[in-house]
């Protein structure tokens, strides 16, 4: 029996008491977050919600098994929020902007009412690319008549992890579903109403494709709401990315089972925690960005130095963790080896690379943050 096939559904249950410790280390966690943005010098605390757009952009997507590329990305949140970069390409691509454009609408007018049209515009801006790949996909309108089934394994023996309720029930559930987050019941913790949206949408799978990346938009609106602001200054994406396959696991369980979901808050809610966690140590490297360009401010440098520099310092770039070689400043910059290989001296002369352990062609260097 499914948790939508049990006779009290949608009435979820859960235990408060248990769920009070990671509550409380949470909105510890909001205040330390909120509280290092609002003393960020400058533009700062711009970087840092531009580094939380971008990590959610690329993490709900790659939930899915789907890659965008990060400039494309980067380019269109900048573009997006008004920030001016130097060193950026400016290139983006029609999937990045309507991604990173979904995302921005689900946490802002955060007084409107969720509405049957809105899920449904958010759904098609998933699905940019052109009808031809998409033809089996109902773009923009509730999924059709056939089973919907979350399977995998091979196709003449699928395992099947889940079977969502069926068509003619759907559009009663919806509204159940849109009533219920519009007008939550009185003294619900805001947080948990967020943990409980998510189950409930995703358990509904209303669409024919996109259901997880709309379900967490939804979920970044309700955690905006309980902040009460849409500035978003951590990605939650990132944080279940990261866990994935337990991800799946607590979903599955959990729709297999009883009406007490004390499991799956429990599981959110410290999912949320880490995504606290990690934004704290974005922000430190944010602020080590804005450093760099402090001290480096009357250094001159060509625009290809400043992009690398910049794709560097960014916490998007965590490929560059073990720093830099000629070959990866080639591809970056978009240049010959000697003109990667003068660049990198030139940077290391500067002061603003350093050399790490190694030499010849495996010499690779680090950003100079004194």
């Amino acid at each position: 029996m499914y948790i939508w096939e049990q006779p009290h559904w949608p009435h979820f249950e859960w235990d408060e008491s248990a769920l009070r410790p990671t509550l409380d280390a949470v909105r510890l966690l909001q205040g330390r977050v909120l509280g290092k943005t609002e003393v960020a010098p400058g533009q700062a605390d711009l970087d840092v919600e531009m580094d939380a757009l971008i990590q959610n952009a690329i993490r709900t997507s790659e939930i899915e098994g789907e890659r965008l590329d990060v400039g494309s990305v980067r380019s269109s949140v900048a573009r997006q929020l008004g920030i001016e970069q130097a060193g950026m390409s400016g290139r983006t691509t029609p999937e990045s902007e309507a991604l990173v454009e979904l995302l921005l609408q689900s946490t802002r007018q955060l007084d409107e009412p969720l509405t049957h049209e809105r899920l449904c515009l958010w759904q098609s801006m998933l699905f940019v690319q052109g009808p031809g790949l998409i033809s089996q996909v109902r773009v923009g309108e509730l999924r059709g008549d056939h089973p919907m089934q979350v399977v995998s394994g091979r196709l003449d023996r699928p395992t099947v992890h889940f079977e969502a309720p069926p068509r003619e029930q759907l559009d009663a559930e919806l509204d159940a579903f849109l009533t219920w987050f519009n007008h939550p019941p009185q003294g619900l913790d805001a947080l948990v109403r967020a943990g409980i949206a998510h189950l409930w949408l995703v358990t509904l799978h209303p669409f024919d494709d996109g259901n997880g990346r709309v379900t967490r938009a939804v979920t970044d609106r309700a955690l905006a709401q309980a902040e009460r602001q849409s500035v978003r200054f951590y990605s939650l994406s990132a944080a279940i990315m990261a866990r994935r396959s337990a991800y799946y696991d607590y979903l599955e369980n959990t729709q297999k089972g009883s009406l007490d979901i004390t499991p799956w808050l429990l599981w959110f809610l410290d999912t949320l925690k880490e995504a606290l966690e990690q934004a704290l140590l974005r922000i430190d490297r944010v602020l080590v960005k804005a450093t760099f360009w402090q001290q480096h401010a009357t250094k001159v440098l060509n625009e290809r130095q400043i992009k690398v520099l910049n794709r560097l310092l960014d916490t998007a770039g965590e490929e560059f963790a073990q720093g830099i070689n000629a070959r990866k400043y080639q591809s970056l910059a978009k240049v010959s080896k000697a003109t990667a290989t003068r660049d990198l001296a030139e940077l290391v002369e500067k002061g603003c690379l350093s050399k790490l352990p190694g030499g010849g062609r495996s010499t690779r260097y680090s950003v100079e943050v004194g």
